[in-house]
């Protein structure tokens, strides 16, 4: 079985920054894509950046150049430094692994955590 933990989450002030830190957990193979998502209340869930394996990145236009994404294969760890935070960014983050291959051969499609909060405010 896999298990995504985030952590890292918090209250901050605008201008500040936070990092998301997210560990797959399980006899883990290979993760392809990892992942951070948002939701923000009443709204549906949200890209903000993913990495695959191999570090090729990709970021929603709301936080390019204000986040980055990074990620440690050999422990299965996705990380999210998010600096110059605005009110907007305030969400619950979810991490994200698709196309997950355990070493016994089970594979999973998409995986979530349980998410954590970041809010921004004054």
């Amino acid at each position: 079985q896999v298990q995504l933990v985030e952590s890292g989450g918090g209250l901050v002030q605008p201008g500040g920054s936070l990092r998301l830190s997210c560990v797959a957990s399980g006899r883990i193979f290979s993760i392809n894509t990892m992942g951070w998502y948002q939701q923000a209340p009443g709204k549906q869930r949200e890209l903000v950046a993913s990495i695959t394996s191999g570090g090729r990145t990709n970021y929603a236009d709301s936080v390019k150049g204000r986040f980055t994404i990074s990620r440690d294969n050999a422990k299965n760890t996705v990380y999210l430094q998010m600096n110059s935070l605005k009110p907007e960014d305030t969400a619950v983050y979810y991490c994200n692994a698709d196309h997950l291959v355990m070493r016994d051969g089970r594979y999973y499609v998409g995986s979530w955590g349980q998410g954590t909060q970041v809010t921004v405010s004054s």
